[in-house]
């Protein structure tokens, strides 16, 4: 008796560790939140796609998709709404959190719409942190520069595309 309900147990917890797709409760929808310190972009609205930069690489989420963690690097996330329309928003960091409910937050730490962005003001600030990253005097200073320039490089391809 006690060998059978063991395998029978044993069954049961193979089924509940399988990997599979994410149930969707209302078919193929996908709920977007969206939100920066500055300001919240999507508040659980349904949409088509989202494409985000990460630093594990680049890529796209559609309704169904495996729950995913993934820390965001400096660039643009494109977010297709259900009407085709496309929104485009430069992030300078953050996360984006893939539920298994087919929900996906994008939290990021600093967040502006492309068409924000002025590239002459982009390119300045890259200058700007080049000049910082020559000139630190020390380790913290030249880390904190190097990010600098990253992000202002991220911005400049952003604000050109």
């Amino acid at each position: 008796m006690a060998l059978a309900f063991r395998g029978a147990l044993r069954s049961v917890a193979r089924r509940l560790q399988a990997r599979s797709y994410a149930d969707a409760p209302k078919g193929d929808e996908m709920a977007l939140t969206f939100a920066a310190g500055n300001k919240v972009f999507y508040n659980k609205q349904v949409v088509k796609q989202i494409d985000v930069p990460s630093f594990s690489g680049a890529f796209g989420i559609l309704p169904k998709h495996v729950p995913t963690l993934a820390v965001l690097r400096p660039g643009v996330v494109t977010v297709t709404e259900n009407d085709g329309k496309t929104t485009k928003i430069f992030v300078s960091s953050g996360t984006v959190t893939v539920n298994d409910d087919s929900s996906v937050q994008v939290l990021a730490e600093e967040a502006h719409p492309l068409e924000n962005i002025d590239r002459g003001a982009a390119q300045e600030t890259l200058s700007k942190a080049q000049s910082e990253l020559n000139s630190a005097a020390n380790d913290k200073a030249k880390a904190e520069a190097a990010i600098a320039v990253e992000v202002a490089e991220e911005i400049v391809k952003a604000a050109s595309a």
